[in-house]
């Protein structure tokens, strides 16, 4: 895994490698704007191909020439989404630059660097084939409103890729490299006569459309590459192939959904949408087993009269054909003397039987994923008794994978509401029992635990099946009785978790019960998650689960199910609440304590971790994210969000979404060794971290608590444009109020970064690092000294130092010129330029090296975009200006609505080049 390269040499190499990757970057970029220019001329649009063309050399090209705002606009977010196109080709052919010419253990987050720390760290073969079946993870996909392109845009995107990396093929003739172009060109003008964004909100239909694409044509070959790479690292080591060869010596994936699920704040989630989900989810994952089943039947056409054929299996064949009748006989009459395909051909008639529902309770279906499971694993001894090793590593094996990581259900849907919701739907239902006390959301913490105690003691229903209790408890109590019907019919495999976000007490959970409880479900197993969001909620965290694990209702109904319990830790809420070090601080301690008191109730817990594509929302590499956890943390589950434009681009093109599941993979088994063989425990300074966490988290909600933050908030921002958006089905508030803490967190972030303050990713942060080294010098010291040493702190720096560097004070000022007050305006922007300049020294200054030394990649894909970005905000700025005018005119509504349809184009350009949203 790694090549003979002498140790002085490896640095040369990489910079090589680096410098072509550069190279190529460029190389690919002219071609690509080469075909969008040439694509414009032949539909003679030649003035936008002049601005194209100019715009990196010309800065006063768009005041010479005479081009369509709009058009231009079009033009500018195509070049962005193809930089992204060509950036993402780059960076794979980095890695098989790496692995060819160092190993592949060079490569970060691969499973052969994974493999290496192993070995440094003194691990036998068998202790590290003990920890792989011990990992679980879990990513699910989640359609936040950050996603601005729409889905047949996504799917050029995907047709377009492809036809760059086949243009990179040597072997084509020049006919065929013509019909290559000539293919690219149309794809162009499909783009270009294409609508960038929605002119409608999606519904949820749709949503869950865009999520099954990735569930059933790209998850399942990107866990089958991901498979290989892990098997090659194994025998590369030297290991023995049978300590790993059966789908249970492997890590465990599931996926998961929020998509139809999700209700917290979003009206149109309703039990109906839910019930109809949960049959997309198991339709579709019935077609794609027969799918994976039908093939390898293609592969098992081996002859009875040239191998000799088990009797066991020749009985397996007998029982099931008569099972299954007429349609038994005739999948055996088929495939005469092949008697391993007759099987396989059984097993689809019972697969059939089963996405129909014939038959049911009968054996001529199959009730369970895991009876398929128990048929392959058969198919497996029969196959391994007749000597067919590498056929069934090579084509059975990837088939069980299949099934056991999407079984009859795909995904599993997460349930999830809002705790006040919740609070709502039990006033009502006192009220309907004629209680003389329904201010259930008022009571206090010990007399809510009391009555939901009581309650769960007796299986009493508060209503009456079919009665209508209010709005918000029929529509809980709905949701609950979908839930339980699934569960009845189809198992419980395809429910996920039952998520209480703004988790603030125990009965904030219990309430959970109660809800459960009236249609069921108290038995069915499924676990009650808090969501804790803010950083009172996280702070607070450790004495919630303490007694809510303690609860009887929870040692009886849930933990005996598997002794673990399931968390969710918020990143959004937590940044928006108190900056980005508090948010990461909070989190990072609460998971260290909430992991002490699991161990104390003798619970392991799978942490959930509610991130997003942005560094304010906990984004980044899975690798780095992985390893800033804190040790010991990691029972060997995880389960987390990829959440809107994050899941194209980790997963739209294979190569990618290959190396992207197995950083996850390898990045969660290396986590796990460290919680089975604890390597000694570093000590780290969280006497530091205590202390820039408190300065910076005062220094920011001195700025967000000001009487007039939100007035230059809304004003210096496109907030009210994205409130407006197309891109997602969900509300931007969560009730409608015009409040700070009503807004998501995600149209938060999204703002900010849309003006290019990226303000969520760094405020607070100069002033908390300059004070400490004026009055804490002992305690900077230790941050210098660590800098480099503890992966959390060098995770969270590089991600805030990101956050600066996207960051552009020329145009911050260019967005603050839209607060009409002036002092207003001087006061924030003031504040905020001298936060930048602050943080940026010190967080350089405790990174060491010239920041153009260590950031040459970012910093070179900044300037790549820096002029036509220039151009997009400063024509955001005048048509915001504009439609603002427009409004509080309160007339021309038509020409309202143009503008605001001109600023939602411009947004998704702007999105495009800075590649992110929110």
């Amino acid at each position: 895994m790694r090549k003979e390269v002498p140790e002085n040499e490896i640095a040369v190499i990489k910079q090589q490698i680096e410098t072509e990757g550069f190279h190529k970057i460029e190389q690919d970029l002219d071609s690509v704007s080469l075909f969008l220019r040439e694509m414009l001329e032949n539909l003679h649009e030649d003035s936008v191909a002049e601005v194209l063309s100019a715009i990196n050399k010309d800065e006063e090209v768009l005041s010479k020439t005479r081009v369509s705002e709009d058009k231009l606009v079009q033009a500018l977010s195509i070049l962005f989404q193809l930089m992204n196109l060509v950036e993402e080709n780059s960076a794979a052919q980095y890695r098989r630059k790496v692995e060819n010419r160092l190993g592949a253990s060079f490569i970060r987050g691969s499973w052969a660097e994974t493999f290496t720390k192993w070995q440094k760290q003194g691990l036998s073969e068998d202790q590290i084939a003990a920890i792989l079946p011990h990992v679980l993870v879990n990513p699910v996909l989640t359609a936040h409103p950050t996603e601005a392109k729409r889905i047949s845009i996504l799917e050029l995107h995907r047709e377009l890729y492809l036809l760059l990396v086949k243009k990179e093929n040597v072997i084509w003739s020049e006919t065929e490299k013509k019909v290559i172009d000539e293919t690219i060109h149309a794809l162009l003008e499909r783009w270009w006569r294409s609508g960038e964004v929605y002119l409608e909100k999606p519904d949820v239909s749709s949503e869950r459309s865009s999520v099954l694409h990735y569930f059933t044509r790209v998850f399942p070959e990107a866990l089958k590459l991901s498979d290989e790479r892990l098997k090659y690292t194994w025998r590369a080591f030297g290991f023995d192939q049978k300590k790993l060869q059966e789908p249970e010596q492997f890590p465990t994936i599931l996926l998961g959904s929020w998509v139809g699920g999700d209700r917290d704040g979003h009206p149109y989630v309703t039990a109906d949408v839910t019930r109809e989900t949960l049959m997309e989810h198991r339709m579709a994952a019935l077609d794609l087993i027969e799918g994976q089943l039908v093939e390898l039947t293609t592969k098992m056409s081996f002859s009875d009269n040239r191998n000799e054929v088990p009797q066991n299996l020749l009985d397996r064949i007998d029982g099931m054909k008569d099972a299954l009748g007429k349609a038994g006989q005739k999948a055996v009459d088929r495939n005469p003397h092949e008697p391993w395909r007759q099987f396989l051909n059984l097993c689809l008639v019972k697969l059939v039987n089963t996405r129909k529902e014939r038959d049911r309770g009968s054996e001529a279906l199959y009730v369970s994923a895991a009876e398929l499971q128990d048929d392959l694993r058969f198919l497996r001894e029969s196959l391994l008794e007749l000597g067919a090793d590498l056929i069934v590593d090579t084509f059975l094996f990837p088939v069980e994978r299949q099934v056991k990581a999407f079984g009859f259900h795909l995904a599993r849907l997460d349930i999830r509401q809002n705790s006040a919701f919740h609070d709502k739907a039990v006033e009502q239902m006192l009220a309907f029992a004629s209680s003389n006390d329904t201010d259930f959301a008022n009571w206090d913490e010990e007399k809510r635990i009391a009555f939901l105690t009581e309650e769960l003691k007796s299986n009493r229903p508060f209503v009456v099946s079919g009665a209508s209790v209010g709005p918000e408890a029929n529509q809980v109590l709905d949701c609950f009785r979908t839930v339980k019907n699934h569960i009845e019919k189809y198992g419980s495999d395809g429910i996920g978790s039952l998520i209480v976000s703004m988790t603030r007490g125990v009965s904030d959970l219990l309430t959970v019960y109660l809800f459960m409880r009236e249609v069921g479900l108290l038995d069915s197993g499924l676990q009650v998650v808090p969501l804790f969001e803010t950083i009172e909620d996280l702070d607070q965290s450790p004495a919630i689960l303490d007694r809510y694990l303690a609860h009887p209702a929870v040692r009886l109904l849930e933990l005996p199910t598997g002794l673990f319990q399931e968390v969710m830790l918020g990143y959004s809420d937590s940044n928006k609440d108190g900056g980005i070090v508090a948010s990461r601080w909070n989190i990072y301690k609460a998971e260290r304590v909430l992991t002490e008191v699991a161990n104390k109730h003798g619970v392991k817990l799978r942490f959930f971790h509610g991130i997003g594509g942005t560094i304010s929302r906990g984004g980044g590499k899975y690798h780095r994210f992985l390893d800033s956890m804190p040790m010991g943390s990691f029972s060997g589950e995880i389960k987390l969000t990829v959440q809107g434009e994050t899941i194209a681009q980790q997963f739209a093109n294979l190569v990618n979404a290959n190396y992207n599941l197995e950083m996850l993979l390898s990045g969660s088994a290396l986590q796990t060794g460290y919680y089975l063989y604890p390597p000694e425990q570093k000590p780290y300074p969280f006497e530091a971290l205590d202390m820039l966490t408190k300065l910076s988290l005062d220094y920011y909600q001195k700025m967000i608590k000001h009487p007039d933050f939100i007035k230059f908030y809304s004003e210096s921002t496109p907030i009210d444009v994205l409130e407006q958006s197309k891109i997602g089905s969900r509300p931007a508030r969560r009730t409608g109020r015009r409040s700070l803490a009503d807004l998501r967190a995600i149209p938060w972030v999204f703002s900010w970064n849309q003006s290019r303050y990226n303000l969520t990713a760094w405020y607070g942060v100069g002033y908390g690092l300059k004070t400490m080294q004026k009055e804490h010098p002992d305690l900077y010291r230790q941050l210098q000294e660590n800098a480099h040493k503890w992966p959390f702190l060098r995770y969270t720096l590089i991600h805030i130092e990101t956050g600066l560097l996207n960051a552009d004070t020329g145009l911050m000022t260019s967005y603050a010129a839209l607060v009409q007050n002036e002092q207003v305006r001087h006061e924030f922007l003031d504040r905020i330029l001298n936060e930048h300049k602050e943080s940026i020294q010190q967080v350089a200054s405790l990174l060491g090296d010239q920041t153009q030394s260590r950031r040459v990649s970012l910093l070179e894909n900044i300037n790549r975009r820096k002029r036509p970005l220039f151009s997009l905000h400063h024509l955001q700025v005048n048509k915001l200006r504009e439609w603002r005018m427009v409004k509080e005119e309160e007339r021309q509504t038509e020409k309202g609505n143009a503008l605001l349809q001109k600023l939602l184009v411009i947004t998704t350009a702007i999105s495009g080049g800075v590649k992110n949203t929110g």
